[in-house]
């Protein structure tokens, strides 16, 4: 119980840094459903249907910023912590799709555990 409560105040810390994002509310939005299902699984068994829901949403966006992430890799991989500005678009989109990445991991661990117990 006390790894979900964490994780989930890291993905409410995720979503916070978020709004002076471009586009802040779709980020704070996934951050923050990502946040409450995991404090939700912490005391009460998930619904399977509210996870495949959730992970379909996020593999859509993940493939839809693939393309972008390609891109970043063909360039050589630039690095995209250079500042917390975004002057380039691969860097935005990158960060994008690595912080899908989180999140989906985190949801699928949340399917996983799920099948399994609540500890």
């Amino acid at each position: 119980m006390i790894v979900r409560i964490v994780i989930s105040v890291l993905f409410i810390l995720f979503a916070a840094v978020q709004l002076n994002d471009p586009d802040p509310w779709a980020w704070v939005l996934l951050y923050g459903a990502t946040a409450g299902v995991v404090l939700w699984s912490a005391f009460r068994s998930l619904p399977n249907w509210l996870l495949w829901g959730g992970i379909a949403v996020i593999i859509i966006s993940i493939l839809w910023l693939v393309p972008a992430f390609i891109d970043w890799v063909n360039m050589g991989m630039p690095t995209i912590t250079g500042s917390m500005k975004a002057e380039a678009p691969h860097i935005e989109l990158t960060r994008e799709f690595l912080g899908l990445i989180i999140c989906g991991l985190a949801w699928w661990w949340l399917l996983k555990k799920n099948k399994t117990s609540l500890s």
